[in-house]
This record gives structure tokens, C-alpha cells and sequence, in this order.
């Protein structure tokens, strides 16, 4: 085909789509007017008015959501009949609008809620009735949001109700004593438990939405409109559509302003998976979705040809088939999604879950990308039924010891497989909120908010048995040593948190600590079982010692002598084991005692070995004498030791003092402001414990002895060795600057430097500044302050 017959051919069909799209728009015009001419001429009850849409802003529905038109109303509403919603109901609905329902967001849940409930009915119907499916025997739930008509819609295939159901269901609270439970609710004495026996969660889509269009079909009755647009009165009519259910009901919101946000996906998809993932009944969420696909590029094939057309060549018996040319678009598909594809796991036998499905479970639960280091999944009977999973994580949450916030969202609870919150205050102790998990009960009531269920009686019951069962479940991990060490490694702190928090498990907890040891050295630990079975024969005592780091109390020289002769000492580096040991008095009636305080024993004294440390006392007298007189300002007494064999002494605290460790773990502390309690221990005069194998001991006995106690060489250095002393038993030095001097002494002395000569230095002035740069130093000086005045000026102004 020549380039003029193809021009004029594409010319024709140009105009004759020209032509289509006028008669198209005229047709439209004419229709919408006849709609408007109807509509105005129906008479009857008040018509509901549904804005409709022009096809630019409209979405693709699915084809088994037929949205109510007016035309439909209108032929309703000659057989419809209007009620009065009964009083009890207005009460109700005001309450929740104003303080029972303090998140908008929860009509979702109560609407999937009721949902699902009505499909469990249908479901145990059908036990019985081969015929009660027969209607609808897809038993799901979907949601579908049309922002053009601000609606969104939310149908299930369940049991349906009647005319008269309908009526009783959403127009009355029927129960017995509502009417005193509505005036305890306005007073704020009602059992917030009972109002799940009311049956009000489908009221809470008043918080979202101006106008309720109820559909509902029940077998044994036909399909029904139930409609409200305030909380004065509803009307009831027969769908003039017929049966488009089959069996169920169907909930057309038709939302306020303020809540438009509710017709997003993302928001929807949201609050689905948040509330109700885990319903027995497939929930699907009608959504858009882009994708791209190749098409025929006709443009490019149009001028493909033109160009063949513009070439002179001789006609070929066969041409070579050509690939057609194609692009990529991008288009907007709507279709349905699965939004609760993962199972309740907690619902099945824990004999059927898999480890993998446990894992798989946690790590969706939770967004945790590692996996969990053990579980528990059980099982609560009796007064009350409820299942649960917990999970310890793997790694410990950043500074989770450290929130203010009373609710670590670490437990979630639902109710009948419907979340209902995270925000659990208090409901598990600090120390185990790294504890990850959910309770699911049937008894808990569903239809009120997160803040009255917090002071339910049930839930108190349940977080006490959820706490057994997170100890049990430590219990258990203690079994594998490789993991428990893993565990006291993330959340060890938290354990002793426990043993001071929760007096009512203190035993338990006391089992379940872990220590380092002097013969549990690396990553090896010890329970305080094991270190009582392998006390040495007559040991009175559990002996610990406290410190910064293992490293400074392996070199500490409290432990010298205990580990010299083979005794087993606890090693307790964490700060917060001050504070334990404080509480933890006595393990096993064995009480425990700090190698670095007096009164320590190693129950293998006997007659003699008394008489020979009385013959040291009396030898050492004339120095502990002299030492108690020189130090009478810091030192009370001054005793032979029995702990020391490499160090030439140590400062031991009194029973019920503060050691080395702790006062400065006392120090350290934030906004401790003037501490009276710190300052008295503090101030209190210390117990010096000599060597008495010790070279340099022994020197300054023979000193004392031959009256040169009063030189001041030797003065010198018993207060060197007192204040060296404190370091090394781990106290701090009060003046530093008069403890660097008297060391200095020392060295000079040693080294035979005169202890009056100072270092001579000669300084260079700094320079200073000529007259030009003064000039312009008072010049800046002078702006400054006319800036400061304007400034105070435009205050008062």
C-alpha cells in the first residue's frame, strides 16, 4: 500500500472515533439527568444519598461488590420501616465515642471481630445442617475500600441475620440489668469486664463514620437493609436486589471526614495484620497494585512501515518475518490479597510444631532477624483457659533495662485470636522484659479498651502464671550449658535485677544465677548449687569478692590466701552485685562472706593454730601500736592477717560497711547530690590488716623496735604503705596531689636527689598586644554591647 491511500484510510477512522466520543458524552448527559429527575420525584421515607462518581476518580470493584445505588434505596424504602434506637443504646454509643474506645482505629478489629464469630456459628451449624453452606460455602472475610464514594465495606460469608435479628442485634441491648450497668458505666463503678457480655463492639464504627448500611442475609429469612445516620433512630428495608449474599453480612461504612485515611491499603493492610492476623477465617483485602508488561508498540510499527514504504527495492517472493516492535507500560491491576496467611501456631498441639515452624514464627513475630534461644509453648487450664508462646531472644534489647516506659510492648495479648494490646503496664516484671511472646484467652472480654482491661481481675491471674512459666522455661535453657551461657552473657544483670525485684521468686531465681569463679576461669560459670558441692571439708562460709573487672579481683590481695590453700571464691564484677549481695545473706544456710570484710573464716582453725596467731599479735604489737598512732585519723585498728601472703597489707571494711568497690560505685552515681549516707561511710576509720611474712612489714617492726618510728623517713613511708594500701584494696585516695609528693619523696630519697630542690624553668611572657589591636578589641567590644541593648529593647517591645 502506497503513503497516500494509507494516510487517507487512517484519516476515516479518525473521524469515526471523533463521532463515537461525542455521541458517548451526549448519552451520559441524558442519563444523568433522568437519574437526577427520579430521584427527586421519589417519595417515602428520607433517600440516602450516595455521591456518585465520575469514572476518572472511580475504582475497579470486585464483581461480587455491587455498591446500593439511590435507585435501589428508592424502591426500599416504600416497604422500609423506621425505629428508635432503644436508650440504653444512645448511652452506649456516647460513652464509647467520648472515653471507652481512646483509639479510632479499633472499629477494625470489632467489625473482623463480630465477623468472624458470625462464621464460627455458620461453621457449627453446618455439623447438623448438610444444608446450612449451601448459600455461600466460601467461609471468609473481605475488605474492600472505594475512596471515591468515601466507603468502606467489609463483608462475611457467616451466619446472617433476619429482619428481626436485625432489630434486636443492632437497635437494642437486650440483657437483663443493662440499664443499672449503663448507669455504673456514666459513674465509673460498673465491672468493665461484663460489657463484652453486651455485645457493643459493632457500635465503635461511630467513631469512624457519619452513615452505617448494614446488608445481611440469614437462611431462613430474605436479604435485608439495615440503615442508620444517627444516633436517634435506623431504618430497616427489604433489598430490592434480592439475594447478592447468597448468606452472610455485609458493612458499608460511609466515613467522616476526619477518617478518610482508613480507605488506604497501607493502612488497612496495617491494622488487619496488627489486629487480627491470626482469625481462623482467611481475611482478603481488595488492593491496587502496579505492574508493568510488554505491549505492541503500534507508534513504532506506523513508522516501521513508513519507512518501507519510502524505499525503492524489487519485490521479493518471501520477506523475512520480522519480530513485532513492543514497549513497556506500567498499569494499575486491582486484586485480591491474603492478609492473615500465617496460622495461630499457639492453637495447635505442640507435639505437631516443627522447631523450624517455631522459628519461623518468632522471627515474624517479632521482626527479630536471629533466631530465638528457647521457647515454651503451653497451655493454662482450670479457672481459667489460656495458651501462650514465650521467647527469649538471642540478644539482649538496646538499654531495655534502662526504659522509664512501664510497658515494653514485649507481650502481646489477644483475645479469641484477636490482638487487643501490647500496651501491658507492669504486666511482666522488669527484670524479664526481654521475654518476647503472647497469651491468647477465650475468658478475657473483648469489646473494651486496653486501659479498663489492664485492672481486670483475669489478667492478673494470667500475668502471674505467665511469669512461672517464663522461670520454667530459664529453667529448662540452664539444662544446656553452651546456650546458658549465652543467656547469662545477654541477661544475667536482669536475673540479680530479679532477685532484689520479686521476693515471691527469689528461690527460684537464686537457682538460676551464674557467677565467674577462681576455679571457673574464661567463659566457664558456676550456680551457687555448684560452688556449695565442692566446698572443702568444714568451709563455714561461701566466699565472693567484688570488684571492677575479674581481672582486678584475680589480683586483689583478699583472695591471695584463700586461693592459696585451694578455696573457691565467687567472683562478682557486675556493680549491681553489691546490691545483691546486700539481699542474698545466706545460700543453703551457708552464709556468704566478702573476702574483703572481717569476720572471715575457713573453719579449719583449731587450738594451736589460735595460739599462733596470738604469738604474731604479741610480736606485732609495738608496730600495730605505732601504725594505729601515726594513722589515728583513718585507721581504727590495726590486726595480723590471716588473708595476706604476697601483699604487705590490705584495709578490710567492717561487716556492715561499704567496701573499696562500693564506694565507688557510690560515688559514681547521677544526681546523688550531698549523699549523708555516703559521707558517713566514707568518713568511717578503716581496719588495717599487716603481713606479717611480709619483708617490708618486717622492716618496720625492726624499726619500731630500735626508736626510729619518730624519723621522718619512716613516718613517710608508713603512710605511703597506708595509702597504697587503700588502692589496692580498692578505695579511693581523698587527696591525691599530698599522695603524689610523699611518692615523689620517696623516689627522690632513693635516688639521693635533695628533697628541698625544685626544677628550675625559664618562662617566656606571653606577648602582648599593641595599640592597634587593642583599638579595635574595645571597637568589637562597644558593637557588642549596642547589640545586647537593642536586643534587651525588642524584648520589652
Amino acid at each position: 500500500m502506497r503513503r497516500p491511500a494509507r494516510i487517507f484510510l487512517f484519516g476515516l477512522l479518525a473521524f469515526f472515533l471523533l463521532g463515537l466520543l461525542f455521541s458517548s458524552v451526549s448519552a451520559s448527559s441524558e442519563e444523568d439527568a433522568v437519574l437526577s429527575d427520579q430521584t427527586a420525584s421519589d417519595g417515602g421515607a428520607e433517600p440516602i444519598k450516595v455521591d456518585i462518581p465520575s469514572s476518572s476518580s472511580s475504582r475497579e470493584l470486585p464483581e461480587d461488590v455491587k455498591p446500593i445505588t439511590d435507585e435501589d434505596l428508592g424502591k426500599a424504602q416504600k416497604s422500609g420501616q423506621k425505629f428508635e434506637f432503644q436508650a440504653e443504646v444512645n448511652k452506649m454509643m456516647s460513652i464509647i465515642v467520648r472515653s471507652l474506645y481512646k483509639s479510632k482505629e479499633i472499629f477494625i478489629r470489632e467489625l473482623i471481630s463480630n465477623a468472624s464469630d458470625a462464621l464460627d456459628k455458620i461453621r457449627f451449624m453446618s455439623l447438623t445442617d448438610k444444608d446450612a453452606l449451601k448459600g455461600n460455602p466460601d467461609l471468609k472475610i473481605s475488605v474492600v475500600a472505594d475512596p471515591a464514594r468515601k466507603t468502606l465495606t467489609i463483608r462475611d460469608a457467616g451466619v446472617g441475620m433476619t429482619k428481626a435479628e436485625l432489630q434486636k442485634n443492632l437497635g437494642t441491648l437486650a440483657k437483663s440489668g443493662t440499664g443499672e450497668f449503663i448507669k455504673a458505666l456514666e459513674n465509673k463503678t460498673a465491672d468493665m469486664g461484663l460489657i463484652g457480655q453486651f455485645g457493643v463492639g459493632f457500635y465503635s464504627v461511630f467513631l469512624v463514620a457519619d452513615k452505617v448500611t448494614v446488608v445481611s442475609k440469614n437462611n431462613n429469612d430474605k436479604q435485608h437493609i439495615w440503615q442508620a445516620e444517627s444516633e436517634s433512630d435506623f431504618t430497616i428495608y427489604e433489598d430490592p436486589r434480592g439475594n447478592t449474599l447468597g448468606r452472610g453480612t455485609e458493612i458499608n461504612l460511609h466515613l467522616k471526614e476526619d477518617a478518610v485515611s482508613y480507605l488506604e491499603d497501607s493502612t488497612l493492610e496495617t491494622l488487619i495484620k496488627k489486629y487480627s492476623e491470626f482469625i481462623n477465617f482467611e481475611i482478603y483485602l481488595w488492593r491496587s497494585k502496579t505492574k508493568t508488561e510488554e505491549v505492541p508498540d503500534e507508534e513504532a510499527q506506523k513508522e516501521e512501515e513508513e519507512k518501507k514504504d519510502d524505499l525503492e527495492v524489487e519485490d521479493v517472493e518471501e520477506e523475512k518475518a520480522e519480530k513485532p516492535k513492543t514497549k513497556t507500560v506500567t498499569k494499575t491491576v486491582h486484586e485480591w490479597e491474603l492478609m492473615n496467611g500465617r496460622r495461630p501456631l499457639w492453637t495447635r498441639n505442640p507435639k505437631d510444631v516443627s522447631e523450624t515452624e517455631y522459628k519461623d514464627f518468632y522471627r515474624g513475630f517479632t521482626k527479630d532477624f536471629d533466631d530465638p534461644l528457647t521457647w515454651i509453648h503451653f497451655r493454662a487450664e482450670g479457672d481459667l483457659d489460656f495458651r501462650g508462646v514465650l521467647y527469649i531472644p538471642s540478644r539482649s534489647p538496646p538499654n531495655w533495662m534502662n526504659t522509664v516506659d512501664s510497658a515494653l510492648r514485649s507481650i502481646k495479648l489477644f483475645v479469641k485470636r484477636v490482638f487487643i494490646t501490647d500496651e501491658l503496664v507492669d504486666f511482666l516484671p522488669k527484670y524479664l522484659g526481654f521475654v518476647k511472646g503472647l497469651v491468647d484467652s477465650d475468658d478475657l472480654p473483648l469489646n473494651v479498651s486496653r486501659e479498663t482491661l489492664q485492672q481486670h481481675s483475669l489478667l492478673k491471674t494470667i500475668k502471674k502464671k505467665v511469669i512461672q512459666k517464663a522461670l520454667e522455661m530459664i529453667k529448662t535453657l540452664s539444662a544446656d550449658e553452651e546456650k546458658y551461657k549465652r543467656f547469662i552473657k545477654e541477661f544475667g544483670t536482669a536475673l540479680k535485677f530479679g532477685v532484689l525485684e520479686d521476693a515471691k521468686n527469689k528461690k527460684k531465681l537464686l537457682k538460676l544465677l551464674r557467677f565467674q569463679s577462681s576455679k571457673m576461669k574464661g567463659e566457664n560459670i558456676t550456680s551457687l548449687d555448684g560452688y556449695t558441692s565442692r566446698m572443702k571439708k568444714g568451709q563455714p562460709q561461701i566466699y565472693y569478692l567484688t570488684g571492677s573487672s575479674v581481672e582486678e579481683i584475680e589480683r586483689s590481695p583478699f583472695v591471695e590466701t584463700l586461693i592459696g590453700r585451694g578455696y573457691e571464691v565467687l567472683y562478682m564484677p557486675d556493680p549491681i552485685d553489691e546490691y545483691l549481695i546486700q539481699r542474698l545473706t545466706t545460700y543453703e544456710n551457708f552464709p556468704l562472706q566478702s573476702a574483703a570484710k572481717s569476720g572471715l573464716k575457713y573453719g579449719d582453725e583449731d587450738e594451736e593454730s589460735n595460739k599462733s596467731v596470738e604469738k604474731l599479735m604479741e610480736t606485732y604489737k609495738p608496730l600495730s601500736e605505732y601504725i594505729k598512732t601515726t594513722l589515728s585519723e583513718f585507721v581504727e585498728e590495726v590486726k595480723v592477717s590471716n588473708r595476706l601472703t604476697k601483699s604487705p597489707a590490705a584495709i578490710v571494711a567492717k561487716d556492715f560497711a561499704y567496701t573499696g568497690n562500693m564506694e565507688r560505685i557510690m560515688q559514681a552515681q547521677a544526681f546523688r547530690g550531698d549523699d549523708a549516707m555516703l559521707r558517713y561511710y566514707a568518713s568511717m576509720k578503716k581496719i588495717i590488716e599487716i603481713n606479717p611474712n611480709h619483708p617490708l612489714i618486717e622492716s618496720l617492726l625492726v624499726k619500731v623496735q630500735n626508736d626510729e618510728g619518730e624519723t621522718p623517713a619512716v613516718k613517710e613511708a608508713v603512710q605511703v604503705l597506708y595509702e597504697t594500701t587503700l588502692l589496692r584494696s580498692g578505695f579511693n585516695v581523698n587527696d591525691l596531689d599530698r599522695f603524689a609528693g610523699r611518692v615523689e619523696t620517696v623516689v627522690r630519697r632513693v635516688l639521693g636527689v635533695d628533697l628541698e630542690k625544685s626544677a628550675e624553668v625559664d618562662l617566656k611572657p606571653a606577648p602582648e598586644k599593641d595599640a592597634e589591636e587593642e583599638a579595635k578589641s574595645i571597637e568589637a567590644e562597644d558593637v557588642n554591647e549596642d547589640d545586647e541593648k537593642d536586643s534587651h529593647l525588642h524584648d520589652e517591645l
